[in-house]
């Protein structure tokens, strides 16, 4: 590990797209709304220690983070490739219900990425007492700030900061609606923490082949996914709709421990009727700790060579945002599949 101190003085983009963290009280009637990013610099001065120049751009309207969808990681993407060669980092201030859908599906549309992108949030608005607002920020830009003595950033990753810790984005789910603690990164650990300093893993973080490489967009998304989650009871009807449905190109399949779905023979061959239709269909554990392993018992095998397809560790959050990526690049599901058991951003160990 290593603690890193501030190298010149770096220009930092906000962008803010709704959430608690921008809500301040009113003083006139005592309700919350969002107040001016444009000033953010005077509600929390600390900002100046970090970044030579801070500057915001609001999204007009705010989204609230229940209604994210594509359309709206697409201007997120474009937002930042627009602005990538006028800052040294970003920080995005995003509701806490879906960042861990916009921060992986975000981290597979750029490649080759050489500056911090990082998410955060609160559980509380910036101006109410306790707020976990306020330290999640200043972290966050002091994180997209900081570069190594040879001005490289410490972390050119999409990551959530969240409660003293940097995670991959890619690797995160949101575990806790009403504790600080929101995030977790159950399969890798943080890639810095957050104390009287801020710790960096370097080892854990996935630097450039080239710190001159210009990074690319891939913003085209394909969002046929299902979910199937498997459950004591579940129905043939059910696992028909869902793996069979004309509209769906690929289907998450979330099962037992390490991987394991009922035996009996409908199932099963469910399962074989979507592969033979070439259906991409995708094995995550409902445990939000460990990974898929299915060579290890029967019902998995049986999985397996009914086509289904190992998610390792992965989240189901990143599965999701991997499948709309691939998809949205290509129309051949063996393409597809192909790539899904490549670990593209960090996002599983194979």
């Amino acid at each position: 590990m290593s603690t890193s101190p501030l190298q010149g003085r770096p220009s930092i983009l906000l962008i803010y797209t709704g959430g608690t963290i921008g809500m301040k009280v009113d003083p006139s009637d005592q309700t919350l709304k969002p107040f001016d990013f444009s000033q953010i610099t005077e509600e929390v001065p600390e900002l100046r220690k970090f970044a030579g120049k801070t500057d915001s751009i609001t999204f007009d309207p705010l989204i609230d983070s229940s209604d994210v969808e594509p359309s709206f990681w697409q201007m997120l993407a474009r937002t930042i490739r627009d602005n990538y060669e006028a800052y040294d980092g970003f920080v995005i201030l995003h509701g806490t219900d879906t960042m861990s859908y916009s921060a992986s599906v975000l981290s597979f549309m750029v490649r080759g990425l050489t500056k911090p992108v990082i998410f955060t949030g609160s559980q509380l608005p910036v101006g109410i007492p306790r707020t976990d607002g306020k330290e999640n920020l200043v972290s966050a830009v002091e994180i997209a700030a900081a570069k190594d003595p040879s001005g490289h950033a410490l972390v050119p990753e999409v990551c959530i900061y969240f409660n003293e810790k940097l995670m991959r984005g890619n690797r995160t789910t949101k575990v806790n609606s009403e504790g600080f603690s929101a995030f977790r990164s159950p399969n890798y650990p943080p890639l810095a923490e957050a104390g009287i300093n801020i710790r960096y893993s370097n080892s854990l973080v996935r630097y450039p082949l080239s710190w001159e490489e210009t990074p690319s967009w891939d913003t085209e998304l394909d969002t046929r996914v299902s979910i199937l989650k498997v459950h004591p009871g579940i129905t043939p009807q059910t696992v028909r709709d869902i793996l069979l449905g004309s509209d769906t190109r690929a289907v998450i399949m979330e099962t037992f421990g390490s991987g394991n779905a009922p035996s009996r023979g409908w199932f099963i061959d469910l399962v074989r009727e979507a592969a033979a239709e070439g259906k991409i269909l995708v094995n995550v554990s409902q445990c939000i700790w460990g990974s898929v392993d299915m060579g290890l018992y029967a019902t998995g095998r049986a999985l397996r060579e009914a086509g289904v397809l190992s998610g390792f560790d992965s989240t189901t959050e990143s599965a999701l945002g991997k499948l709309f990526h691939l998809m949205g690049m290509s129309g051949d599901n063996e393409w597809v599949k192909k790539h899904m058991l490549e670990n593209l951003r960090g996002e599983i160990d194979v």
